[in-house]
């Protein structure tokens, strides 16, 4: 039993021992196999490596002579386009060569006959230069024997001589002016008049002023609060939509809408009215009414464009000008309605056309369409007679019809009697009494304006401008200036006022030369 419990232990420690000894090995062999197989690996993953190496040296060295090849065919290609454009050059230089020596003993023959003319030239020049000094000398001595005649110098005489001419000139020139005048006046004015007179008479129109501001009623005080919205919302939405500014003051049941855009102004007012009548007020609602109203507006236009025309007897008028015509309706100049200005500028066309024997649809055509480009003038620079006359131009108007719209102002020179009938029409219908409407202080500067140029001019005594600006008469002194005289000043004075002053209509200058004779019974 002793030795049982002694030798146990010794067992357990040998049996460790063995066991210590036996993982050593196995751990080693397992060792020394994964060093073999790691050197293996290493040995076959650098033949793999200089095997590829050597693929991908093979490689390059095929491309390297593909690509050397490439270059040399490339070289060549272009060695032989250098070569052939090589040879035509020196077809071209050797044609140059062969022409330039054709020009050269062209041009030697030229030169030799250039020379012998030359000198011929010569010859006659100095044959001609000994007459010259002979004559020179003869007309010196004649100038001294007429100078000793006359008793007065060569310079004397012509400057005598001139001045005499020029005042002769002057004389005969105001007396052919008084004279054709006077002719053109007994031919022209009784048959202008009477076809102005006429062309009145026939049409008799109504006018109201437009302004830049309306008014829209409410049905009380009450509907501005719900106008403005919390905040202002509704107010600002509407303003937003419209671009229009909505004035909302002491002024009782009313709102006032303001805007230099007419159909801005007239969406907002219709906007505004159904909005009040509807009740529902608030942004969503604004928005919806005033795109609804908006999308009316263009259809309204083209309503009144097709009115406009109907109403004229003018047919067949593009689409796009109709809608431009209706545009008119809420355009206005010096206050004066465009549209109905349009309208009777074309009544008055027609009717003046008739009298003279024109093409009376032509006409009112023309004067229908002169002020089409007012309708776009504010989102296109330049003239409104050019814009128009482009418009009229691509939208398939006749030729006679867009140059009369150009030519209704004179941005070109008038060309035809069609020209000159709707200039006439156009200053008619603004020159006419209530037609427009004229701010004080452009109506006092006019006035000014007139009186000034007249008072530029030398020998005025006094100057009166008269009936609004339609007429200055001009007194001037008697001892400074003639009859003929007279007539040319009112000439100049007339083409100074053109020159500087913008005006509606014609301007009639009189000049007035009184002379008094004064004598004393004792």
């Amino acid at each position: 039993m002793y030795i049982s419990y002694v030798l146990w232990p010794i067992c357990v420690i040998l049996f460790c021992v063995i066991g210590f000894f036996l993982g050593y090995i196995f751990i080693k062999k397992s060792y020394d196999q994964k060093l073999g197989d790691l050197k293996e690996l290493t040995a076959k993953t650098i033949q793999d490596a200089k095997r590829d190496a050597a693929n991908i040296k093979k490689e390059a060295h095929l491309m390297g002579q593909d690509l050397v090849f490439k270059m040399k065919s490339d070289c060549e290609k272009d060695l032989s386009e250098k070569r052939t454009e090589q040879k035509k050059q020196e077809d071209r230089l050797s044609q140059k060569e062969e022409s330039l020596d054709r020009r050269s003993e062209s041009l030697a023959q030229r030169e030799a006959e250039v020379t012998k003319n030359e000198a011929e030239l010569v010859k006659k020049e100095s044959l001609n230069s000994d007459r010259t000094r002979e004559l020179q000398n003869l007309i010196r001595q004649e100038s001294i024997q007429l100078e000793k005649v006359a008793q007065m110098t060569a310079n004397e005489a012509k400057e005598a001589l001139l001045k005499n001419m020029e005042e002769q000139a002057r004389h005969e020139g105001a007396r052919l002016i008084r004279r054709v005048e006077a002719e053109a006046r007994e031919i022209a004015d009784k048959k202008s008049k009477e076809i102005l007179a006429l062309a009145v008479k026939r049409y008799a129109n109504d006018y109201v002023a437009e302004h830049t501001i309306s008014v829209v009623d409410l049905p009380n005080d009450e509907m501005k609060g719900r106008i403005i919205g919390r905040e202002g919302r509704n107010i600002r939405a509407i303003e937003a939509a419209t671009g229009v500014d909505l004035i909302i003051d002491d002024t009782p049941e009313a709102v006032i809408l303001s805007s230099f855009s007419p159909i801005r102004r007239e969406i907002a007012r219709q906007s505004l009215e159904r909005l009040i009548v509807d009740g529902r007020i608030h942004p969503a609602r604004i928005e919806e009414i005033v795109n609804k109203v908006s999308e009316e507006m263009e259809q309204s236009l083209k309503e009144f464009g097709k009115e406009a025309a109907f109403d004229v007897g003018v047919h067949g008028i593009h689409n796009e000008l109709i809608k431009l015509l209706g545009k008119l309706k809420y355009r206005t100049s010096y206050a004066q309605n465009v549209l109905q200005h349009s309208m009777e500028v074309a009544f008055l066309c027609g009717i003046m056309a008739a009298e003279l024997g024109q093409n009376v649809k032509q006409a009112k055509r023309a004067g229908l369409l002169h002020d089409i480009g007012k309708a776009v003038d504010h989102e296109v620079e330049g003239p409104h007679g050019l814009i128009g006359a482009e418009l009229a131009k691509r939208y398939g108007e006749s030729p006679a019809v867009v140059h009369a719209i150009m030519a209704h102002h004179e941005d070109v020179a008038p060309e035809s009697v069609l020209d000159v009938l709707v200039q006439a029409s156009d200053s008619l219908s603004g020159a006419r009494p209530g037609a427009r409407r004229e701010m004080l202080e452009t109506y006092v500067k006019r006035l000014e304006d007139l009186e000034r140029i007249a008072n530029s001019f030398t020998g005025i005594s006094k100057t009166f401008a008269i009936q609004a600006g339609r007429e200055i008469r001009i007194m001037v002194n008697s001892d400074q200036i003639n009859d003929d005289n007279a007539t040319i000043m009112a000439n100049d004075i007339c083409r100074q006022v053109e020159k500087e002053m913008v005006y509606p209509g014609q301007i009639k200058v009189t000049v007035i030369r009184e002379t008094r004779a004064v004598a004393i019974a004792k």
